[in-house]
């Protein structure tokens, strides 16, 4: 469909948009952001109205820009212009801008940042937008645009809002610093991130010092770090505790040799943390991380992060898909489900210094190093109760439609004189949707993420010369699905728990 397009002109472009019918038009969408051509994305910018297209046709046309694998400058153009001066709903605005933030940080990757003044206005769009935030919720969503952009040149942003920011501020900025690279890890973060781990100037969240302490721990990690997060063990409750030890067994497990075995030789001569007591916490809180398939060429792995308060409550569960290749990592699939303020529903009581957070359940995700917008199940006692009462039970789509994940070209001249032209493309077939289900009278909480996706990929070599022509074309196709549920019973003591992950047959053409 897109070699289609990419010959298409715009009023045929705009034609089809117009007359399609209901059900085909958010395929013809993606597919036309996908093309873009001239014709494509002037067809676009016509069709698309901001101030009345349905919702969901709106959100589609941002996350196939968002996901696109090389966008152009002017896809970014048309997004800014379709973005700016309007009153949009909240949920196209905060699409929009997590949007923008992708596609500034592809460009860059691009070697295009400095080339093209509509970078610089996609980050002054974002930046300006964060200075002027009055809202918390407002103030996260630009954190993590900002995170999606990968630009080195706002940590020092994120580290402001990291330190100094309310709970879901700074948990939002140690989210966006956890994506960057090693390289950009600089002894500046690591100083602020021992800062808020260790609650020099205010006490912050577990969320928060857990994740400062991921930060330390991935990122080529100084024995003396590793030390003094094992020895701030010993004055955590049992849960967090628990789930720290394993973080750290975990992390240097996946670390480099010498490194490790040089960290591990440290720690085993320190004799306040090699002995019983220190390792024997026995929380129900865990961190696994392990190989779901290995290639020579290819791994993925499949981690799974559950912290618990002490009452055997959930508040958060991490699980996470990546893909590793040469060194490089890629997130495939992140999803994060938290949990705050249930303690107090239930008459916890929570430790001394801590402020009672509002009650909420929420959920955010990260596909192809791209972070969606979060989607917040309930706030607050009356919005669960109402939810609770009138639930419709049906599942929330996270993310669904197809992207465009490569499109290749090249012409490679041989040493016999003749040239080969190289064309490959890639598309994936997405539809994610996660459920969760509290239920107060018998005590449960259910959460289920489903991910189905089909890959398919095109490959054609042409060898072209005025006497002989050959082409090789291959053509595979993968689909896949994972479903992750847990369920949790906190009607007695201990609380009862099932984990669940069903992956089902994988066909391969």
């Amino acid at each position: 469909f897109i070699q289609m397009l990419r010959s298409a002109k715009k009023r045929d472009i705009l034609q089809l948009l117009r007359r399609a019918p209901e059900e085909t038009r958010p395929f013809l969408v993606e597919a036309a952001v996908a093309t873009q051509s001239v014709a494509s994305l002037a067809a676009l910018s016509d069709f698309l109205d901001f101030s009345k297209e349905p919702r969901s046709l709106l959100e589609k046309f941002l996350y196939a820009a968002a996901f696109s694998p090389r966008p152009s400058g002017q896809l970014l153009h048309l997004v800014l212009d379709k973005l700016d001066g309007k009153q949009l709903a909240p949920e196209i605005w905060e699409t929009g801008i997590v949007a923008v933030g992708s596609l500034v940080g592809k460009l860059c990757q691009q070697k295009l940042c400095g080339l093209q003044q509509v970078v610089e206005r996609g980050v002054e769009t974002i930046l300006r937008g964060l200075r002027g935030a009055k809202e918390e919720p407002e103030v996260v969503i630009y954190l993590l645009a900002l995170g999606n952009t990968r630009l080195p040149e706002i940590i020092p942003t994120l580290l402001d809002h990291a330190e100094d920011g309310p709970t879901a501020v700074t948990a939002a900025a140690t989210t966006a610093l956890q994506r960057f690279p090693a390289p950009h890890v600089s002894s500046k973060v690591k100083r602020v991130m021992r800062r808020i781990f260790h609650q020099k100037r205010k006490n912050y969240d577990k969320t928060c010092r857990l994740a400062a302490a991921e930060i330390l721990l991935d990122n080529h990690p100084l024995p003396m770090d590793v030390i003094n997060i094992l020895l701030a063990t010993s004055e955590m409750e049992t849960e967090m505790a628990t789930f720290l030890l394993l973080k750290v067994q975990n992390s240097l497990r996946d670390h480099h040799h010498h490194l490790a075995k040089k960290i591990m030789k440290d720690i085993m001569g320190d004799p306040r943390i090699n002995n019983y007591n220190f390792f024997s916490k026995v929380g129900i809180s865990s961190s696994f991380s392990g190989p779901l398939t290995v290639t020579q060429d290819l791994a993925s792995t499949f981690g799974l992060d559950l912290l618990f308060l002490e009452g055997g409550f959930l508040r958060k569960s991490v699980s996470d898909f990546s893909l590793l290749s040469h060194g490089q990592r890629l997130r495939a699939a992140q999803v994060t489900f938290e949990a705050q303020g249930m303690e107090s529903m239930m008459g916890e009581n929570l430790s001394e210094g801590e402020e009672e957070p509002e009650l909420m359940a929420g959920m955010s995700a990260t596909f192809f190093d791209v972070q969606l917008r979060p989607v917040i199940f309930f706030q607050g006692y009356t919005d669960l109760m109402a939810k609770v009462l009138l639930s419709s039970g049906g599942p929330t789509s996270v993310v669904k439609g197809n992207l465009l994940l490569m499109d290749h070209h090249q012409v490679i001249p041989l040493q016999s004189g003749l040239q080969v032209t190289v064309k490959l493309q890639g598309g994936l077939g997405l539809d994610i949707s996660t459920d969760m289900d509290v239920s107060i009278w018998e005590q449960e909480l259910k959460t289920s993420v489903s991910a189905r996706g089909s890959l398919a990929m095109d490959f054609q070599a042409e060898l072209d010369s005025p006497f002989l022509q050959a082409t090789l074309r291959s053509q595979t196709e993968v689909e896949t699905s994972i479903h992750f549920d847990t369920k949790l019973r906190f009607s007695s003591s201990p609380v009862l728990m099932c984990l669940q992950l069903r992956e089902e047959q994988v066909p391969y053409r």
